[in-house]
């Protein structure tokens, strides 16, 4: 973890990243997506759950396929799909401890919306490390891992890649970082999507644990 040292820029994936997948979250989501689809397309449940996974596997989000295909407000979108319960997100004390200690800036790198970033941020007790949130209304509505995103990203912050690691739960979504000279550490799952992609080439880290890894990269880097 010594190559660590230079690192000034640390990047964050926001769901199932800065928090466990196993809170749930993006089920709840997931069936807020589905009501949305019913609604909108007046196409029933089943229907629903099918276009949903079909757009996400094909365009990198469900928004973005609703986009390409049906011409849906991506706005109205994301306020409908992100208006969940997040009381069930509890404040994560030694999270915000280790984040705070990392040197540089951090920031947060989203297919999600700000106000969803905000929010669970805020659950988290963690908000206060990041000022700057990087949500699919900055890519225009392009996700990750098409590249166009990290360009816009790393433009707006000026970022410096070299001295970059962007932390993620899905691995397909670290080549571009990779590809651009950044580090990057993979949140291990056995979610056959978020394993996609994995072969090592493109990943230096796997974590199985944020707050770990970033306490041993605390300690290293002291």
């Amino acid at each position: 973890m010594k190559e660590l040292n230079k690192i000034r820029y640390w990047i964050f994936d926001l769901d199932n990243t800065l928090y466990s997948a196993t809170t749930n979250v993006f089920e709840k989501i997931d069936k807020k997506m589905c009501d949305f689809i019913m609604e909108n397309l007046n196409v029933s449940k089943n229907e629903a759950l099918k276009i949903k996974k079909e757009y996400f596997h094909n365009h990198g989000t469900t928004l973005n396929g609703l986009m390409k295909k049906h011409e849906i407000d991506a706005h109205h979108f994301l306020e409908f799909v992100h208006d969940i319960d997040y009381d069930f997100l509890k404040e994560d004390l030694e999270l915000n401890l280790q984040i705070k200690r990392l040197p540089g800036e951090k920031i947060i790198f989203t297919n999600g919306s700000k106000k969803h970033a905000k929010r669970v941020i805020e659950r988290l007790g963690i908000k206060n490390n990041f000022d700057k949130i990087f949500d699919i209304v900055d890519s225009d509505f392009i996700p990750k891992p098409g590249v166009e995103p990290y360009q816009k990203l790393v433009k707006k912050y000026d970022i410096i890649c070299h001295k970059s690691i962007f932390i993620e739960d899905i691995a397909r979504n670290l080549k571009p970082a990779h590809n651009m000279g950044m580090r990057t550490a993979w949140i291990e799952s056995d979610d056959p999507y978020c394993k996609k992609g994995f072969d090592g080439n493109h990943i230096h880290y796997t974590i199985k644990n944020l707050t770990e890894f970033l306490k041993q990269t605390n300690e290293k880097i002291g």
